[in-house]
């Protein structure tokens, strides 16, 4: 007999903590309408020669190839011709690449699906995940404007999900390059530059520095100096990051465009009412991939800063350019669900969900049946979920049945109630009970519901 077991890497939840991701989910999904994102699926694997296009870092090199088992028994050279997307980012190149003539630009995408990698198998790192991600695709241009519009849902997004107070920090690549210019490093060197500099949480100061000192780099030591106090950059509040900009002094004309644009999308989250206690600047973030070429961003959590970034993205010129000869730049941002729900749980930060059943009719006897299937139908026409118990059981079983699968209310009709025209509800939160007339019953149910998801 084979043992069962899931496979490492992935993420199997049981029904009520399946609910709460799902209403995470749900959560996200309705911010993202609301800023008028429209909904887009992809194929959860692509052509291969579609997905490997030179997009930087390290993800490439953690791609599933797809292969059924009839091309498995053919010998042939080559990559097989179907892999796992790795991300939601390349996918949507190819999608709007493809479909861009019957498109409206700027073109506003949500999608939220599984990616897949071939990560190291340890806890919090995951093979197959949600990713959920927004993004915004001009034709020939797109404003910088659309910059802080991001920052803004991403805002909505936390403050929604009420995970307590979080940081959206900005960067912007033009402003980091510009200040690389003006240390004399060249531009092929300054995106590894950009990717050491996106690990300074995870390697520190001074492994960052012994590297960009190092035979690979050779930067001298007061270069090194130089960009590692530029990376400690950081503000509090709106005036202060202002300040810190103006503080930088002058520099060539790539790094007063970055300094601008960011300016400017400052000036735009205040206005689109985002508090300043929420958002900073933060020199120090690159992001490692290297289509990134404007407006970065990352996401922490004020009091649990090990969890790391929960949200991150960024501006992109010219990601479908493998794809298209038309210019379609955009910017957009990701939240890895998967995994931070994985970390919010693991910090108590997220409780098991009661059930989506709103309601348990239970059954006396066979008599009843009848009876109790047309008050289950009438609950759910009035818009509750309802479970109906179908064999009779003693009335202790069903009500330990009830409250092991989280759901709060149990109407029971006895002989008694049944001759005043009433139910007993057993409220399983309270541990009380009360009657009801049967024609009342629905409408009490769901002030009762109401009341419930007020409080939580």
């Amino acid at each position: 007999m084979i043992k069962p077991r899931t496979p490492p890497g992935v993420m199997e939840l049981l029904p009520r903590d399946q609910i709460a991701f799902q209403r995470m989910l749900d959560t996200i999904r309705r911010i993202f309408e609301g800023f008028g994102f429209l909904p887009v699926e992809t194929p959860v694997f692509e052509l291969s020669e579609v997905l490997l296009t030179k997009s930087g870092g390290e993800t490439e090199r953690q791609v599933y190839f797809v292969q059924s088992t009839g091309a498995l028994a053919k010998e042939g050279e080559g990559l097989p011709e179907l892999a796992l997307r790795f991300d939601l980012t390349v996918p949507l190149a190819r999608y709007v690449a493809e479909h861009e003539h019957d498109l409206a630009f700027p073109f506003r995408r949500y999608q939220m699906q599984r990616v897949y990698r071939g990560e190291r198998a340890q806890r919090g790192r995951f093979r197959e995940f949600y990713q959920c991600d927004i993004d915004i695709i001009g034709k020939d241009a797109l404003s910088p404007r659309y910059d802080a519009e991001i920052p803004a849902v991403v805002h909505a997004v936390f403050r929604a999900l009420g995970l307590g107070a979080f940081t959206i920090q900005l960067n912007h690549r033009k402003l980091l390059r510009g200040f690389f210019e003006g240390l004399g490093i060249a531009d092929a060197r300054q995106m590894a530059v950009l990717r050491e500099l996106d690990k300074l949480d995870k390697r520190g100061a001074e492994a960052v520095r012994a590297t960009l000192q190092g035979e690979d780099f050779a930067l001298s030591a007061e270069v090194v100096d130089r960009v590692l106090a530029f990376s400690q950059v950081r503000s509090q509040g709106h005036d202060d990051a202002l300040a810190k900009l103006a503080a930088l002094g002058e520099g060539g004309a790539l790094f007063e465009q970055g300094r601008s644009e960011l300016r400017e999308a400052l000036q735009r989250l205040r206005a689109l009412g985002v508090p300043e206690t929420d958002y900073a600047i933060n020199l120090s973030i690159a992001r490692g991939l290297d289509y990134y070429t404007g407006m970065v961003y990352e996401t922490t959590l004020d009091a649990h800063p090990q969890i790391g970034s929960i949200c991150s993205g960024g501006r992109y010129d010219d990601l479908a350019g493998h794809y298209t000869k038309s210019k379609l730049p955009g910017v957009g941002i990701s939240i890895g669900l998967t995994r931070l729900f994985w970390q919010l749980r693991e910090a108590g930060l997220i409780d098991t969900a009661e059930s989506s059943v709103d309601v348990l009719v239970a059954l006396m006897d066979d008599a009843g049946l009848d009876r109790a299937l047309s008050i289950s139908q009438r609950l759910r026409m009035a818009g509750l979920n309802v479970e109906t118990q179908l064999e009779p059981r003693k009335l202790a079983r069903q009500l330990q049945y009830a409250d092991r699968a989280g759901i709060r209310f149990v109407v029971i009709r006895g002989e008694d109630e049944a001759a005043r025209g009433a139910v007993a509800v057993k409220d399983l939160r309270r541990g009380e009970q009360f009657e009801v007339a049967e024609d009342e019953l629905a409408e009490t149910l769901k002030v009762e519901r109401e009341q419930a998801r007020t409080m939580r």
